[in-house]
């Protein structure tokens, strides 16, 4: 985590629209929708209710009532990397993806209506990270916050931030302050493997809020992976959440160590989905 997410306030309230270029929604698509359900539902305490189909089966997570995250079917015959995907909010999306594309990014599905839920569009950077958009309707977006099992924080893992947060930047609207100096205890964000040896940071801001994170890792990234956003989850205890995870089937790729924004463990699900594991975020 190259910045901490301010406090959430009430995170029990209903959300307002999202702002756009905000990280509001993050979606996996995966081969076992049965066995991912059960996953996670033992992991984060997730119940979940069907939603929109017009990509395949999918289900939306709820705590509380509240959604949280989506999940997808992937078809058979499709093995892509099995990855979180953040959405991220849009006033127009057919807009924002021709931005994209001018912008030296694609679109390889959409821009589509989701029913009645929205309009989205899945896309990725020059460096081939792949990202949703997001043009709400019925459905806003992340409906929890602040408490364990929702996402607190995106983070880009790619080669080197300063190309690609000038796409960002340009698409969405961010402002991009970049860290002088860090170390990774401070971050919190070197590579699944620990071996990280350079420190190249960004944190993309909204109206001087931080919404998102770019960490640059140079060739330390996964040769299966390539550049990937990842997901952080609050828990309410790292080292027990990643106890946890293991006696699920899931796999701890970066031990948990404390950081400047809490402790972190980076894991993966057991059909390889890599996400972070985060409790005591500021």
């Amino acid at each position: 985590m190259t910045e901490a997410p301010e406090s959430a306030g009430d995170s029990r309230r209903a959300h307002a629209r999202y702002a756009p270029g905000t990280p509001c929604w993050v979606s996996l698509m995966v081969h076992g929708m049965a066995a991912t359900q059960t996953f996670y539902g033992e992991l984060f305490g997730w119940e979940f209710r069907p939603g929109p189909h017009q990509l395949g089966p999918y289900v939306r997570a709820l705590l509380d009532g509240r959604e949280v995250a989506g999940i997808g079917q992937l078809p058979p015959d499709r093995y892509l990397p099995i990855t979180w995907t953040p959405y991220l909010a849009s006033d127009d999306v057919d807009l924002t993806a021709e931005t994209v594309r001018l912008c030296g990014g694609t679109i390889g599905v959409g821009p589509l209506d989701a029913g009645d839920a929205g309009r989205l569009a899945i896309g990725s950077d020059p460096s081939g990270a792949v990202f949703g958009v997001w043009q709400a309707a019925a459905h806003l977006g992340t409906g929890l916050d602040g408490v364990p099992g929702t996402p607190v924080w995106n983070e880009l893992r790619t080669f080197e931030t300063a190309t690609v947060a000038k796409f960002y930047e340009t698409v969405f609207g961010y402002e991009v302050q970049r860290s002088a100096s860090t170390t990774e205890a401070d971050s919190g964000s070197g590579s699944e493997s620990g071996s990280e040896s350079g420190f190249d940071h960004a944190t993309l801001c909204l109206d001087g809020r931080a919404v998102a994170g770019i960490h640059g890792v140079g060739h330390t990234l996964p040769r299966d992976r390539g550049p990937h956003w990842v997901t952080y989850f609050q828990v309410a205890d790292t080292d027990e959440a990643a106890e946890r995870l293991t006696g699920l089937g899931g796999q701890v790729l970066s031990p948990a160590r404390d950081t400047a924004h809490g402790r972190v463990a980076m894991v993966a699900d057991p059909e390889g989905a890599r996400f972070a594991l985060v409790s005591g975020a500021r």
